[in-house]
């Protein structure tokens, strides 16, 4: 069995090495899971709603609390990054390192933008400030979002790619991560979440049953010792 921070750069796509004791990386799988159903279920949410009426969803109560469901998303996510990074840091090299970076970078700047369009939004609406919200943006905010648009779907594309040089995870998985990534410039509005959604939650699926298969054939192994 391959040991913790070990070079697992020719591990198979049906296997993945044993997590270290770190609390992340052991519970990798779930936390993946957690983050990629939370996006799923607020960004199908979401998706029923005209969101081009940004004053009405943003008085919506069943809106605001997709919302809120994906700002948690985004915070498991972020945990998800950190715990997966572990798993295949070894292998992914200085792009996997650049890749991280970048990832928790857009992932917080996102996250960020998301706080305010959940609770400072819907009080701006239901005041003076409503007029502001249907009217254009100051270059200002224009930036900040793109910027944080930008940082999430390029950090995330470049871990996806990262994940497709480390041979880690099954390749399909790692494309399916970079797919999301691209499609996550636009994360914040339904449906474009969902591709990540996916990758992340079948990433999540294959960490859990695949640890549990080499635990399982360990525990067997050492029974016939």
């Amino acid at each position: 069995m391959p040991q913790p921070f070990e070079d697992v750069s020719s591990t198979k796509p049906d296997e993945v090495i044993a997590p270290p004791a770190g609390p992340f990386v052991r519970h990798a799988g779930w936390l993946c899971i957690a983050a990629g159903v939370l996006f799923l279920v607020a960004q199908i949410v979401m998706w029923t709603f005209d969101q081009r009426l940004n004053l009405e969803t943003s008085q919506d109560p069943v809106f605001t609390a997709a919302k809120i469901v994906l700002l948690a998303g985004l915070i498991v996510l972020m945990f998800a990054l950190i715990a997966v990074d572990g798993l295949q840091a070894q292998s992914a090299g200085r792009l996997g390192v650049a890749a991280f970076g970048l990832a928790i970078v857009g992932t917080m700047m996102l996250a960020g933008d998301l706080w305010f369009e959940s609770f400072a939004v819907p009080w701006l609406a239901a005041g003076p400030g409503a007029q502001g919200l249907t009217s254009q943006p100051s270059v200002t905010m224009a930036l900040g979002a793109l910027s944080s648009y930008a940082l999430f779907a390029a950090g995330w594309t470049l871990f996806g790619i990262a994940s497709v040089r480390a041979r880690v995870f099954p390749l399909a998985i790692s494309i399916a991560i970079i797919i999301g990534g691209v499609a996550g410039y636009r994360a914040l509005l339904a449906a474009w979440g969902i591709p990540l959604g996916v990758a992340v939650v079948s990433l999540g699926i294959w960490i859990v049953t695949t640890t549990g298969r080499r635990s399982v054939g360990s525990r067997s192994t050492a029974s016939a010792r």
